[in-house]
Parts: structure tokens; sequence; C-alpha cells
């Protein structure tokens, strides 16, 4: 039995000594800690300067007055990075358990591509010109593309291989669509220009509200899995021996992954490398123990995208550039630094 083996032969998930847990909790007190001081910035800084007297003021003496309904805007900007940030890191860590690769983001699987085809079918075919009528539109594309790739990635017998495959197929598929329409209707292409970068300046209380039962809901399931999937890590032939339903775990994973960025695709945009570096930066010192990974991926990728989201309005006043231009332009190198410094971290 496995608690019988010798310590050099048991899994590299085996439950961590106390001194070690602890030092884990102390760290992700940490970095709760650093998710507050960032979300405190973000609400304090923007392309409009107020003082720490007016941002106490809009936050909780609110009258009306401009400068405490852009304390409001920011603080739902804020909410919804919150929200965003964590769907996004927690999806990327599910995905890459289930693709047993730690370079997997929630763009390998279609989902952004389905959320984006969804989004340009909605603004030519059906007129719509709100936020929140691309929300539900995006999010059933996000849903709709999980369930294909689930489909022909083998549903009785899904492995990380035929997902992947199933994935990278559709969404070449899915993007060559959404260009067709782009450059045959203009008008498409220029509302489309917008969502797709990434962005949170459109975050508003309804939208929020439209998606957080899919976050919440999402975000308890993808952490329930944690279990099922550290016994999927050791290959399926020790998961089955251990009890796990792999099938099972498989669709619950691709159901979590897929509600989460699904939800968070549809209010902010496709928004690159949130879901892709901080899970793979976490595993870096967490070890490949999902129980410890989930949370910690949920905590630290709002402050990726608050952090980079406060960047933007800095660095462009008084204007402000989109989170999606500065995830981006920060992941890509900061990604390629720590892969050529360390060895990738294995699953």
């Amino acid at each position: 039995m496995l608690v019988d083996s010798p310590p050099e032969e048991r899994p590299a998930i085996a439950v961590a000594p106390p001194t070690r847990r602890a030092v884990r909790a102390v760290g992700l007190a940490a970095a709760a800690a650093i998710l507050l001081l960032v979300a405190l910035a973000s609400i304090a800084i923007g392309a409009k300067e107020l003082s720490l007297a007016q941002v106490w003021h809009g936050l909780f003496l609110n009258s009306g007055t401009y400068g405490d309904v852009v304390v409001g805007e920011r603080l739902s900007r804020t909410l919804l990075g919150l929200l965003a940030g964590a769907a996004l890191g927690l999806a990327g860590a599910v995905l890459q358990a289930l693709t047993r690769n730690p370079l997997a983001d929630p763009g390998l699987l279609g989902i952004n591509a389905g959320a984006s085809a969804a989004v340009v079918t909605a603004i030519t075919y059906f007129g719509v010109t709100s936020l929140s009528g691309y929300v539900w539109f995006a999010f059933l594309g996000a849903s709709a593309v999980g369930a294909l790739v689930w489909f022909l990635g083998g549903s009785r017998g899904a492995t990380p291989v035929r997902l992947a495959l199933a994935g990278t197929a559709i969404s070449a598929a899915l993007y060559g669509y959404l260009q067709a329409v782009m450059i045959m209707d203009g008008a498409a292409l220029g509302k489309m220009r917008f969502w797709t970068v990434g962005s949170l300046a459109s975050a508003t209380d309804a939208i929020i509200v439209q998606v957080l039962p899919f976050l919440a809901g999402g975000t308890v399931l993808a952490l329930l899995l944690a279990r099922p999937l550290n016994a999927l890590a050791m290959g399926d032939d020790t998961a089955r021996a251990l009890g796990a339903d792999l099938n099972r775990t498989r669709a619950l994973s691709m159901l979590a992954a897929t509600v989460l960025c699904g939800a968070a695709t549809a209010a902010c945009g496709p928004i690159v490398f949130v879901g892709l570096m901080v899970p793979h930066v976490v595993r870096s010192f967490t070890g490949p123990d999902l129980r410890w990974i989930l949370p910690y991926a949920t905590v630290l990728s709002p402050v990726l995208l608050l952090g980079a989201d406060v960047l933007g309005r800095i660095v462009a006043r008084p204007a402000e550039l989109q989170v999606g231009v500065v995830t981006a332009i920060i992941g890509g190198p900061v990604f390629i630094l720590l892969v050529r410094r360390r060895r990738t971290a294995q699953l």
C-alpha cells in the first residue's frame, strides 16, 4: 500500500511533511495579502488622479460626486479583475493537469476560439451591440466548443493527446471562420477589435452579476477536483488502482475549465498568459500537488491581471493600455526567461 512504501518510493504528490505544509500555508496567506494590496492599488490608481481621501469617500461615504462615480467604476473593474483572474488561473491549472502539459492554457482546447466565434456571429448576424449581450453569446460559444472537444476527443476514452488534438483542430477552424467574417463585415471588425484584445474597462455591476454564478460554481468544482487530478497525474493504471474514475474526472475537469474560462472570456475578452504562466510559476515552488497549486493559482492570477491593469493605466496616461496588451507584453518575455532558466516544471 502507498502508506507502507518507503519514502524514496512514494509518489511526488504524497502528503507533505507538517513543516512544509505550514510553509505553504503561510505562503498562501502572504499571497492573499499581496492580492489585497494590488486590489487597493487598482481602486486608488487610474488615468484620473484621486487623493486617498477621495478614494475613502467614494468607498464608504458615496454621495454621487464625480470622484465617487470614478471610485465606483474602479471598484467594479477591480471586482471583475479579481473574478476573471482567479477563473483564468484556475482553468489553466486544471487544463495543465488534465492534458499533462505544463504549457497548456485555456486556448489549447478551443475555449477562447469558441467564445470569439460566438461574439462575431452575434455582432454580424444578430445585431448585438452591447457587452451585456456579448456575455451570453461568448459563454454559450465557449461551452459548445468545450462539449464538442470532449465528444471528439473520445468521451468514453478521452486521453490528454486526443483532447489537445481536438481542441487544436477546432480552434484552427473557428479562427478561420472568425477572420473570414471580419474581412467581409467591416462593422464587425471594428466592434470586435476592442473585445478581442481583452479589457476590464467595460466592467459593470450587471456584468459581474451575470457571470458570478458560473465563476463561483466553476471555482468550487475545480477545487474539489484536486485529489482526483492528483491520482490522474500518476498515470491511468495507477489512478484506476487508487479507485479514481478516469472518465468522470476528465469530464468534470473539462466542465470546470470550460465554465471558468468561458465566463471570464465572456466578460473581459480573451486574455492571454494568465492561465498559462501563473500555474506554471506556482508549480515551481509548490511541487505537483494540485491541493496547493489550485489555491495558489486562484490567489496569484488576479495579482497578475490587476497588476497589469494598473500598469496599463499608468504608462499611457491620460489614456490607457488594455490589460490584454499588457499581459502579452509582460508575459511573453517573462515566460521565455522562466523556461530558459529552469527546467519546465513536471506534472
